[in-house]
């Protein structure tokens, strides 16, 4: 499995606020989406997201995002060292996605690129 990168998830309470800081911090403009009632920006390495509790909970518990060359093969290899995929792949509109849970407990998003 070919790691490209990981971004840092931060939950943020004001977005607008946010957003001018990583932007400064990060050397670049914002990519902003939503999904579901979460408003997300993406700056560099960070990817900050903002919305009701609820869906921030959530959230919350994955540690990071973890971009990969294919999916299926972070898939494959996460689940022969003893992960739980959680769920996915699914397709995004950034590309597939899968959520899991490492043996230490620790959850992770992987995405690829690949529509």
């Amino acid at each position: 499995m070919e790691i490209l990168g990981a971004t840092l998830r931060v939950c943020v309470d004001d977005l607008e606020a946010a957003v001018p800081f990583y932007e400064r911090l990060a050397g670049g403009r914002a990519q902003r989406f939503g999904r579901g009632g979460v408003e997300v920006a993406a700056v560099g390495c960070f990817l900050l997201m903002s919305g009701p509790e609820a869906e921030l909970e959530v959230l919350r518990k994955v540690a990071a995002t973890i971009a990969v060359k294919d999916i299926e093969e972070a898939r494959d290899v996460l689940v022969e060292l003893g992960a739980r995929v959680i769920a996915g792949p699914v397709a995004t509109p950034g590309g597939r996605n899968l959520i899991a849970m490492h043996p230490d407990g620790t959850v992770y998003e992987y995405v690829d690129r690949q529509a």
